[in-house]
């Protein structure tokens, strides 16, 4: 066993090849293509969430341009540069963190910098993270090189708030949407992970904590660093509820199912269980949510009906239930009683689960009164004509 310091899983982990990036295929594709059919551009804006690979792929995507004898696909983990890159020790890609490097003072410093050749590379990259953070003077001290870079400059932002940029800073750079990465992707890295250091998890535990992360595979990672000094060599989903306050698949489908069937005492009983025993309430509200969404879902592709929440709900339905759940997201997290707006969030979808919207009710009464036998109607009128003329 190492004497070293102990290094957290997100770094260990943390790719070193473009084909070691998880979720990100489309951007691998098109970044592997420019290199190889020397089309790279000058600038480049990585926009997404956090933890999903932005500054992960602005760092490979520097190697392959940067290696001996490059630029590669596949730059080599023990040439010099790419271990120097890694190191952050490389004089020619510099990183730059632009929530606290934002003044005019550092964008004419990058601007100055740009006038001078690689010390020992084909280009010298700049990497901004957060590049919204930099003020309107900074930006504008940009535009210029943006627009007419040396040859010998590339450009490489991040950020997680792409509508915070100017308009003329985005319309020079390629962008590239980095998504969300699926659960489902994230449990199988995670279990990759496990198996490595020998780690015994079971799938829903890892499932779990992939829905913990939304998306983000660093988030995922920490989650797991958290969870292994507490439960050791072996991961369960039960403990991972336990230490993030989640309520168990078992909770939310007993939960749903009396929402659907409105029974408000026994939403109300499940509600208080759970307050009672500490778990995240927007949490909860986020997997009732998703449950709901799930049930919508089996609903449409089943022509407008479901029993996945036990009691047949119509679209429609399920429809208004999930627009009370989110109407009521924001209360339950900023409202004055978290426990008592998340009970009256859940009543209301309740309600609304067997609700009617006025515009299709009396729509389907048009159509009932037009199916009405033909006798029936002239009966009626024959009745209105009658009592007309006494």
């Amino acid at each position: 066993m190492s004497n070293g310091p102990y290094q957290v899983i997100a770094r260990r982990w943390r790719p070193q090849q473009f084909d070691e990036i998880v979720g990100q295929e489309h951007i691998v594709r098109t970044l592997k293509n420019a290199i190889e059919t020397k089309r790279v551009g000058h600038a480049y804006l990585f926009v997404g969430p956090r933890g999903t690979g932005k500054t992960t792929t602005a760092r490979i995507f520097a190697k392959a341009l940067n290696c001996t004898d490059g630029p590669k696909v596949n730059p080599p983990a023990d040439d010099p540069i790419c271990q120097a890159i890694v190191a952050g020790s490389c004089i020619d890609v510099i990183e730059i963190d632009a929530a606290t490097n934002r003044s005019i003072e550092d964008a004419k410093t990058i601007r100055d910098e740009c006038c001078y050749a690689p010390a020992q590379c084909k280009y010298k990259i700049f990497i901004i993270d957060e590049i919204h953070q930099l003020s309107r003077d900074a930006f504008n001290a940009l535009l210029k090189i943006l627009e007419e870079p040396p040859t010998h400059i590339k450009f490489i932002f991040a950020t997680t708030e792409a509508e915070k940029l100017l308009p003329t800073i985005t319309s020079r750079c390629q962008r590239f949407e980095f998504q969300p990465i699926s659960d489902q992707k994230i449990a199988e890295r995670l279990a990759e992970i496990v198996a490595a250091d020998g780690i015994e998890a079971d799938t829903d535990a890892l499932l779990t904590i992939a829905r913990l992360a939304n998306g983000g595979m660093r988030d995922s990672q920490s989650i797991l660093d958290q969870a292994i000094s507490f439960c050791g060599k072996k991961i369960t989903a039960t403990d991972i509820a336990g230490i993030y306050g989640l309520a168990s698949a078992e909770d939310i489908t007993a939960l749903t199912n009396a929402m659907a069937a409105r029974d408000l005492a026994k939403v109300i009983e499940i509600s208080s269980r759970l307050a009672t025993a500490g778990n995240d309430l927007p949490r909860v509200l986020q997997d009732t949510y998703t449950r709901v969404r799930e049930a919508l879902l089996d609903s449409i592709q089943n022509g407008g009906q479901t029993k996945i929440l036990s009691t047949p709900l119509s679209t429609e339905q399920l429809l208004r239930m999930l627009e009370t759940l989110q109407k009521g997201e924001s209360q339950v997290i900023k409202g004055i009683s978290e426990r008592a707006n998340f009970e009256v969030t859940l009543l209301k979808a309740a309600e609304q689960s067997q609700s009617r919207a006025i515009d299709s009710l009396i729509k389907e009464l048009a159509n009932i009164a037009a199916d009405l036998p033909h006798e029936v109607s002239q009966k009626k009128n024959m009745d209105s004509d009658t009592t007309n003329a006494a």
